[in-house]
Protein backbone atom coordinates (compact mmCIF):
# COMPACT_ATOMS: atom_id res chain seq x y z
CA UNK A 1 0.00 0.00 0.00
CA UNK A 2 1.11 3.70 -1.21
CA UNK A 3 1.25 5.94 2.09
CA UNK A 4 2.49 8.97 0.38
CA UNK A 5 -0.94 9.69 -1.15
CA UNK A 6 -2.94 8.63 1.55
CA UNK A 7 -0.74 11.52 4.03
CA UNK A 8 -1.19 14.18 1.39
CA UNK A 9 -4.64 13.34 0.78
CA UNK A 10 -5.55 13.52 4.69
CA UNK A 11 -3.22 17.00 4.75
CA UNK A 12 -5.16 18.73 1.80
CA UNK A 13 -8.23 17.97 3.47
CA UNK A 14 -7.42 20.07 6.51
CA UNK A 15 -5.85 22.77 5.12
CA UNK A 16 -7.10 26.01 3.44
CA UNK A 17 -4.44 26.01 0.87
CA UNK A 18 -4.12 22.20 -0.66
CA UNK A 19 -2.43 23.54 -3.10
CA UNK A 20 0.91 24.38 -1.37
CA UNK A 21 0.76 21.27 0.15
CA UNK A 22 3.85 19.05 -0.72
CA UNK A 23 4.57 15.39 0.97
CA UNK A 24 8.01 13.98 0.57
CA UNK A 25 9.01 10.67 1.52
CA UNK A 26 12.36 9.51 2.94
CA UNK A 27 13.48 5.66 3.68
CA UNK A 28 15.09 6.00 7.12
CA UNK A 29 16.95 3.28 8.98
CA UNK A 30 13.56 2.85 11.30
CA UNK A 31 11.35 3.72 8.73
CA UNK A 32 9.50 5.60 6.13
CA UNK A 33 9.66 9.50 7.17
CA UNK A 34 6.56 11.63 5.50
CA UNK A 35 7.74 15.03 5.68
CA UNK A 36 4.78 17.56 5.16
CA UNK A 37 5.32 21.17 4.15
CA UNK A 38 1.93 23.44 4.28
CA UNK A 39 1.47 26.94 3.29
CA UNK A 40 2.88 29.17 6.56
CA UNK A 41 -0.78 30.28 7.57
CA UNK A 42 -2.04 26.59 7.42
CA UNK A 43 0.97 25.13 9.85
CA UNK A 44 -1.64 25.86 13.14
CA UNK A 45 -4.61 24.17 11.59
CA UNK A 46 -2.16 20.78 10.73
CA UNK A 47 -0.87 20.55 14.29
CA UNK A 48 -3.45 21.47 15.57
CA UNK A 49 -4.71 22.55 19.16
CA UNK A 50 -2.15 20.86 22.00
CA UNK A 51 -1.13 19.19 18.63
CA UNK A 52 -4.41 16.92 18.90
CA UNK A 53 -4.54 17.12 14.87
CA UNK A 54 -0.83 15.91 14.20
CA UNK A 55 -1.33 12.94 16.22
CA UNK A 56 -4.21 11.19 15.12
CA UNK A 57 -2.54 11.83 11.58
CA UNK A 58 0.23 10.10 13.00
CA UNK A 59 -1.26 7.25 14.68
CA UNK A 60 -3.67 6.72 11.68
CA UNK A 61 -0.78 6.33 9.12
CA UNK A 62 1.27 4.39 11.65
CA UNK A 63 -1.74 2.00 11.87
CA UNK A 64 -1.66 1.63 8.21
CA UNK A 65 1.99 1.17 7.99
CA UNK A 66 1.59 -1.36 10.36
CA UNK A 67 -0.81 -3.56 8.51
CA UNK A 68 2.25 -4.15 6.09
CA UNK A 69 4.66 -4.62 8.79
CA UNK A 70 6.65 -1.35 8.16
CA UNK A 71 7.33 1.55 10.53
CA UNK A 72 5.88 5.27 9.33
CA UNK A 73 6.15 8.89 10.86
CA UNK A 74 5.23 11.96 9.62
CA UNK A 75 7.06 15.66 10.47
CA UNK A 76 5.95 18.90 9.82
CA UNK A 77 7.80 21.66 8.05
CA UNK A 78 7.63 24.31 10.17
CA UNK A 79 9.94 26.93 7.85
Amino acid sequence: MKLQPLVEYIVKSIVSEPDAVTVEERGEREGTIFLVTVAPNDVGKIIGKNGRVITSVRQFVSACAAKSRRRAMVKVNAD
